[in-house]
């Protein structure tokens, strides 16, 4: 019996610092309205010159300004292989990140998984989609490089903020089972080789925890995916 209330205890104490935790991340991405600020005043350089790293300085209440700032790409020109980096920041950023990385590419923890970007092609007869890129590293030094995780696209009204203006949305329940079935993320740009983008998933909290990356050019050929997808 002492055995089974310590082991409810260490349950309860558990949630509620998953929730703490969860509440922290949410408050820390700010309020979901635009505050005003040109994407030039929340990186402090010209937008046309902004590289991830200028992003990455940001903290998460300002990359999310930055993603309220920015508009959506153009459609037409979201053609091939781009490379991706996930941004730092708030509380659950390390824990995004290892999710990201050694989770979402397979379903299960593989600690020598690595996501490296996203791949895009135009509407077409009014149809349109993509796919994630994914390294494997193996025994001896190897890098195996896999294409996964299907997502419809489609340009529409964002959820992730109040600003009433459209993004490049990226719907993976068309194509995926589980967990990331519930994943969606929205893409606006900041110049034309840097995209300022967010993902969420409804366990987590939805559009109010997002988890912000970026994506950026210019975009290598598309290649397609794996053909056990």
């Amino acid at each position: 019996m002492k055995t089974l209330r310590k082991v409810l205890k260490w349950v309860v104490i558990s949630l509620l610092v998953h929730i703490a935790l969860f509440i922290i991340n949410i408050l820390q991405a700010g309020k979901r309205s635009p505050d005003g600020r040109t994407i030039g005043d929340i990186l402090g350089v010209d937008p046309e010159n902004a590289t991830w790293e200028d992003v990455e300085k940001l903290s998460r209440a300002d990359t999310m300004q930055l993603f309220y700032a920015a508009n959506a790409p153009d459609f037409s020109s979201m053609k091939g292989e781009y490379a991706a980096r996930v941004l730092s920041g708030g509380v659950l950023g390390n824990p995004t990140a290892l999710f990201t990385h050694h989770v979402f590419p397979t379903g299960k923890l593989d600690l020598k998984t690595h996501w490296e970007g996203k791949a895009f092609l135009p509407p077409q007869d009014g149809e349109s989609w993509g796919y994630n890129i994914f390294s494997r590293k193996h025994a001896g030094g190897a890098v195996e490089v896999f294409r996964t995780r299907k997502m419809r696209t489609y340009i529409g009204p964002t959820r992730l903020g109040k600003d009433g203006k459209n993004s490049l949305h990226l719907d993976y329940s068309p194509f995926n089972r589980g967990i990331v079935h519930t994943m969606h993320d929205e893409v606006r740009q900041v110049n034309e080789r840097l995209f300022i983008c967010a993902g969420y998933m409804t366990p987590f909290g939805g559009p109010l925890n997002p988890g912000p990356f970026v994506l950026m050019g210019p975009p290598t050929e598309w290649v397609g995916p794996d053909e056990d997808e």
